[in-house]
């Protein structure tokens, strides 16, 4: 089945190949999805005939959103948490052990409900690559499950067991990074394509940042990690050193992290919905653009530090706090989240890309940080198909 997608008042390519500026753009255009991918891209007065025809009615249509940073099985809620947090209370690592009680005591049917609810919520605000993370288990076969569970649902799938040290040990933290480098990782890797680690004060040290690492890479995961959340520390320089796709949150860096990424094939993910829930300072998106770091924006949608799965929002938050522009912005949203997740089929609207498609109910991507807060996104197709509802069929 083929389809037209014609009369688009502004198309967002991320390919300056095939139109204007950094994103690409081509006004007065069409695009033709072929099965799950794109076809043809060109003026629409040159479009071939389709099966099917949607009137864009000079709406911007741009890629489907790629979120590369997100945490979506888990049971329970934090929102008391959230509250104290914003009477005054600062935030930690500490939260996640509340999740991880919750969701060892649900059911796969239930974390399984959970996670394609968020997945469909992402999909209705134009998300149409999702990676998810396991991490709220914690036990081998709550992380088994966790990870099998995503795969079932999410584009990519990482591991997480070293999220933090689960309660049962709090007083050996080193025989856990065994379990997770041991028989966890075991059990977890057939599932998963990343390993992940929460490089961080209250979670885990270099020297076991360094081991789980190295087991991952030895299990055949690629890895990525969570840097420089709470303050400057070692995660940046361990992810540029392990050759990660990417170090996510770079809230506080050091001159060093900054030119250590910006030498290296690693993205810097940022993540700014946590800092508007967690009321912590912003990372420094210029910063890192103007030394040649290659940045993605993500949701890092999680029950404790950010409860929130709309990418829109996260560009609002970028361009208004953190000195994006707005084509910036959305570049990061798309081509820079295909680029920490090493894909070249999504994130871009070309021939032979992923038909990952979102119409926006507005004349251009401006709109996205323009009126922030506000449901712009009006049709989405996923690998071709049309989302119905939040849901492909």
């Amino acid at each position: 089945m083929s389809v037209l997608i014609d009369r688009i008042g502004e198309l967002v390519t991320n390919d300056p190949e095939l139109g204007e500026g950094p994103l690409g753009i081509v006004r007065n255009a069409a695009l033709v999805l072929d099965g799950d991918r794109v076809a043809w891209v060109g003026p629409a007065g040159r479009a071939p005939a389709a099966d099917e025809r949607y009137d864009a009615d000079g709406r911007a249509v741009l890629p489907g959103f790629v979120d590369s940073h997100a945490h979506l099985v888990f049971a329970g809620e934090r929102a008391e948490e959230f509250a104290a947090r914003m009477s005054g209370r600062p935030y930690s690592a500490g939260g996640i052990r509340t999740t991880v009680a919750a969701t060892r005591a649900a059911t796969d049917d239930e974390l399984r409900a959970g996670l394609r609810r968020l997945v469909d919520e992402m999909a209705r605000q134009g998300t149409t690559t999702v990676e998810c993370k396991s991490g709220y288990g914690l036990t081998v076969a709550d992380e088994e499950r966790a990870v099998r569970l995503a795969a079932e649902i999410a584009d990519e799938v990482t591991f997480l067991g070293a999220h933090v040290v689960p309660p049962e040990y709090a007083g050996d933290p080193d025989a856990y990074v065994r379990l997770v480098t041991g028989e966890m990782l075991a059990a977890c890797a057939p599932h998963a394509r990343w390993v992940d680690v929460f490089c961080e004060r209250g979670a885990f040290d270099a020297d076991q940042t360094r081991a789980v690492l190295e087991a991952g890479v030895r299990a055949g995961l690629v890895p990525r990690v969570h840097a420089g959340q709470l303050g400057p520390g070692p995660g940046v320089a361990l992810a540029v050193e392990f050759g990660a796709a990417s170090a996510d949150h770079c809230t506080f860096l050091t001159d060093a992290d900054v030119a250590a990424l910006a030498g290296s094939e690693t993205v810097a993910t940022l993540l700014p919905g946590v800092e508007f829930s967690t009321r912590q300072p912003y990372p420094d998106a210029r910063r890192l653009i103007d030394a040649g770091v290659t940045v993605a924006l993500a949701t890092d949608c999680n029950p404790g530090s950010c409860y929130t799965s709309s990418m829109p929002l996260c560009i609002a938050l970028a361009v208004r706090e953190m000195r994006m522009t707005l084509a910036e912005a959305v570049r990061a949203a798309t081509a820079g989240g295909a680029r920490a997740l090493r894909r070249t089929d999504v994130g871009r609207l070309g021939t032979g890309a992923r038909a990952d498609v979102q119409v926006l109910d507005a004349a251009s991507h401006l709109h996205l940080a323009y009126r922030p807060g506000v449901p712009l996104v009006t049709a989405v197709w996923k690998s071709g198909r049309r989302v119905e509802g939040g849901r492909a069929g």
